[in-house]
């Protein structure tokens, strides 16, 4: 189990990104309005005010693999994503397994086939609850490419 700290979880989608935070001491997890996409320093001026104003302390982002665990192309944009806006926040990264996470999401809130971004803020909430209760440990983000990223996330949603 990780140390309970401010996070900010992310399921980062091509339109949309869905948000949600927790409180310092990991007890409440609360989804935020979802984010919608524009270029990457768009969306930093966004996040870096977001994460001022909740005193965030490291991030949390979805890699969506198949069934079998393994990377699907999505997965390989979203660790991109992570690991370019870890650096930029100057902040540390955990990767979760997003897999099934937004269908999960629409079942349990009732949110199936939901555009406005409920769904995908409702789905980082999942994400950001699965690594409370599994980690991995918030961890520096290397300049240079790890491959070890992918294989971090584990569990499923």
């Amino acid at each position: 189990m990780p140390q309970p700290c401010s996070v900010l979880s992310l399921d980062v989608g091509r339109r949309r990104i869905g948000l949600a935070g927790c409180d310092p001491l990991g007890i409440t997890v609360t989804p935020l309005s979802a984010l919608q996409r524009r270029r990457f320093d768009g969306d930093l001026i966004v996040l870096q005010q977001l994460c001022r104003d909740r005193r965030i302390q490291g991030l949390v982002v979805g890699l969506p693999l198949d069934a079998a665990g393994q990377p699907t192309a999505q997965a390989e944009h979203c660790r991109r994503y992570g690991r370019r806006l870890a650096q930029a926040l100057q902040l540390p990264l955990a990767w979760v397994n997003e897999h099934s996470s937004t269908w999960a999401a629409g079942e349990q809130y009732g949110l199936s086939g939901d555009r406005s971004g409920r769904l995908d803020s409702a789905a980082a909430a999942l994400l950001l609850e699965q690594w409370l209760r599994e980690g991995p440990e918030l961890k520096p983000v290397q300049p240079s490419g790890d491959s070890a990223g992918i294989e971090q996330a584990d569990g499923g949603s």
